[in-house]
């Protein structure tokens, strides 16, 4: 139906009586349902277009007077009220059919404002526009209403954003790794400090005693500028210290001039190191994290860097509130008037809940406490594979070797080679196998640590005592895909999804002699992780291979599937060497560390050319718990990574 009129100018008659009941009708209130006539629509659908393109030539307007507006104008006072929102235009759509009284018509448009966060504002409001008598466009009455029914000339939206309280990452037990926690800001006051160079080398001194030391160390550089900057009475801050770490120097620092003390709590784990590499850290927003997601943050706000802080940051975090408010200018001599126009309360943040033990994660802390070399300590319970506890050394920040670390495994791996053996008959443990200084294969010549030799023994003995010669002889008998076959079953190269990056090996296949024997004794282009050996380790105690486990909600989507049993007489075989390595083999440091007995598997992995360059390992499990310990360059596994074994189990009591 046809949303023009007829129009009778005064004397013309009215030739026909439908035309004289139609101007009655129209005189007589509105017509309703007129919406199809393009003058109206299409004149509706260019403001609303033109809105979100800022292009509105092609629109006329008029002000509620019935003056004529510039469209230039009316781009302008959209801009000025849009405010905050001006670069992101809403959607709009007009709903329903039109109202019109002879020459107005209203039609109504639905606004729907995507904010920050992904917040969504939506009214409707009403738009109204006038027929001109001259040529029957019709145009749109502007006036600020048209944004919103508060708004009004020289107003302007503005947003207001208010962090959700972030959640925390939960222990096996469920509950928050990271409380508050007891601390001491330590803090200057110039005017009482007689001689500041003397102070900052006792302060130096101080805080470089402190165990496990401060990493970053305190930096002390610019403190005499910024005492000579403060004023008299001011509190310069130096450091902020953990209670436990601040008694540990606090005679040497308590009554140095000068200094002040504030006792307080902070957010904080268990400890300084507690699985930080593989925990992450928060950390307020950084120059690369707006640049990167200028949606998503805004200075000031907590975000996760690392680890799972950083890979579940976004459920932690929760959702921003957002409030859209007005701004009016002041009135002379008056405050800016603000009235809120719409609010969406913050979202608080979820939890993450971890498989973390807190005793098992301290006494794998403590185990790579002092250990100046990168290394690892994974631990994971047997009886159902979650991981119990993720070291990394030295100090607390680091790359999570125990995770994503892709090194050789050594000696460690005559595990794997071992179970193969076994599974295929080539041995017993009785059957004896010769271990002279060396073998050659294919002109390679292969050694034994330290050139021993032990000649004719079981293969209990080549096993326990790490016969490098041994195992060589035997490689022949896996062939070229017998290694990766035995490895799959225990969780080798399978695609773990336990809720963090990690790698799962990668084991040697298709090789030739010289390969196949590398292979056997852990070398060649056989890679691991800590926690793949640690799978690999838990796989033999427990009989079957089970996916280490650590995020517990949200759930992985795509867990491995637990492997097939492994054959019980080769793993009741291989569990009688494993122990035999422990009273009387390479790891007999550990025979009398309390708590049950103990098995395992010494390693020492060349990781290039030089045979002197080496990794150290030690895997192997004690009661429910297996582990796996890795020192990068860390030479004679007896040396380094054994000692780090013992200090775990016995702190594990």
């Amino acid at each position: 139906m046809p949303l023009s009129y007829p129009y009778r100018r005064p004397g013309t008659p009215l030739r026909r009586g439908l035309a004289a009941l139609t101007a009655t009708v129209l005189a007589a209130g509105a017509l309703v349902g007129c919406s199809a006539d393009d003058g109206l629509t299409g004149s509706a659908d260019a403001f609303l277009a033109g809105w979100r393109s800022g292009k509105l030539d092609t629109v006329g307007f008029v002000d509620p007077t019935g003056a004529r507006v510039p469209a230039g104008t009316v781009v302008e006072e959209i801009k000025a009220l849009s405010g905050d929102l001006a670069a992101t235009p809403p959607a709009l759509r007009r709903v329903g059919e039109a109202e019109v009284t002879k020459n107005l018509a209203t039609t109504t448009v639905d606004i729907r404002w995507t904010l920050p966060g992904g917040a969504a504002w939506a009214y409707q409001r009403p738009l109204r526009l006038r027929q001109n008598s001259g040529d029957d466009k019709w145009q749109v009455i502007w006036e600020p209403q048209v944004l919103h029914e508060q708004l009004t000339k020289g107003d302007r939206l503005t947003l207001r954003r208010t962090a959700a309280p972030r959640a925390g990452l939960l222990d096996g037990a469920g509950q928050p790794i990271v409380t508050p926690r007891p601390v001491v800001r330590i803090g200057l006051q110039p005017g009482e400090i007689p001689d500041v160079a003397a102070l900052v080398g006792r302060l130096d001194a101080a805080f470089r005693a402190v165990r496990p030391p401060i990493s970053p160390p305190v930096d002390l550089a610019d403190l005499p500028q910024r005492l000579r900057d403060a004023d008299p009475d001011a509190f310069v801050e130096v450091v902020t210290l953990r209670d436990e770490a601040y008694r540990q120097i606090r005679s040497r620092i308590y009554d140095l001039p000068g200094t002040k003390f504030r006792s307080e709590k902070l957010d904080l784990a268990p400890t300084r190191e507690f699985a930080r590499a593989l925990l992450g850290t928060v950390d307020p927003a950084q120059a690369d994290d707006l640049a990167a997601h200028p949606d998503r943050y805004a200075k000031g706000d907590l975000v996760g860097h690392g680890g799972l802080q950083g890979r579940y940051d976004e459920r932690l975090r929760g959702a921003p509130g957002t409030t859209v408010e007005i701004r009016r200018p002041a009135p002379e001599g008056g405050s800016t008037v603000v009235t809120e126009a719409f609010r969406q309360e913050p979202g608080p943040g979820q939890p993450v809940r971890t498989s973390l033990d807190v005793a098992t994660q301290n006494a794998a802390d403590g185990a790579l406490r002092g250990e100046k070399r990168r290394s690892a300590l994974v631990a994971v319970r047997v009886s159902d594979g979650t991981v119990l506890a993720a070291a990394n050394g030295p100090g607390a920040a680091g790359e999570n070797l125990a995770f994503t670390a892709q090194v050789p495994p050594g000696s460690t791996f005559k595990t794997v080679s071992a179970l193969a053996l076994l599974d295929k008959g080539a041995v017993t443990p009785q059957t004896t196998v010769d271990c002279p200084k060396t073998r050659v294969v294919d002109g390679r010549p292969f050694k034994n640590s330290d050139d021993f030799v032990l000649g004719k023994v079981p293969f209990r003995t080549d096993f326990a005592k790490s016969c490098n010669t041994a195992f060589v002889a035997l490689a022949p008998q896996l062939g070229p895909d017998g290694l990766a076959a035995t490895g799959r079953t225990l969780g080798l190269e399978g695609s773990w999804d336990l809720g963090a990056d990690v790698f799962t090996g990668k084991v040697s296949t298709g090789g030739g002699p010289t390969e196949q024997a590398a292979a056997a004794i852990g070398q060649g282009t056989t890679v691991v992780s800590p926690l793949a050996m640690a799978g690999v380790t838990a796989a033999v105690a427990r009989g079957r291979f089970e996916q280490p486990k650590l995020v517990l909600d949200p759930a992985p989507a795509a867990p491995a599937a637990a492997g097939p049993p492994l054959r019980a007489e080769s793993v009741a075989a291989l569990k009688t060497m494993m122990r035999e390595v422990v009273t009387a083999g390479t790891a007999k440091a550990l025979a009398d560390v309390p708590g049950g007995p103990v098995y395992g598997k010494t390693g020492t992995a060349e990781y290039d050319d030089d045979p002197a360059h080496t990794h150290a390992w030690f895997v192997g499990w004690r009661g429910d718990v297996a582990f796996a310990v890795f020192v990068e360059q860390g030479g004679s596994s007896t040396a380094s990574a054994v000692p780090i074994a013992e200090r775990f189990l016995r702190a594990l009591r």
